[in-house]
């Protein structure tokens, strides 16, 4: 039987690990022949049993990773549509108009309006 190694993520490992020592917790056979002395040694953990049999190799796990599909050809940079100034300067005078509207629905306080209020407070106090 050839073995090839194969690099594992920490995720991939941890998946591998957890899944094995489930197996192993529900009382599924071992796959090496770990001795008795061993096996009180790592106070028969399973996650450490788990490890041991990855590490060896034995596990009948394999990764596949799929990659992205290759595409022939040059890439094409879509062009952004080209706006003259005057269109540019249209579109801001439309804004300005519907912010001025805005403001005068809410009532936006003019600094006129706020000279005005302090004069006349002034004169009350006379």
């Amino acid at each position: 039987m050839t073995h090839i190694e194969q690099n594992f993520t920490k995720y991939e490992k941890a998946r591998i690990l957890g899944a094995r020592a489930l197996q192993l917790a529900m009382n599924a056979p071992l796959l090496l022949k770990i001795t008795e002395e061993d096996l009180a040694k790592i106070n028969y953990d399973v996650l450490k049993i788990a490890e041991i049999e990855l590490d060896s190799g034995v596990l009948p796990i394999s990764i596949k990773k799929p990659f992205p599909e290759r595409k022939e050809g040059k890439l094409k940079r879509e062009a952004a549509p080209k706006i003259s100034d005057k269109k540019v300067e249209r579109a801001e005078d439309v804004e300005e108009e519907k912010i001025t509207e805005e403001g005068e629905i809410m009532e936006l306080a003019n600094p006129e309006d706020e000279e005005e209020s302090s004069s006349d407070s002034g004169e009350s106090s006379e």
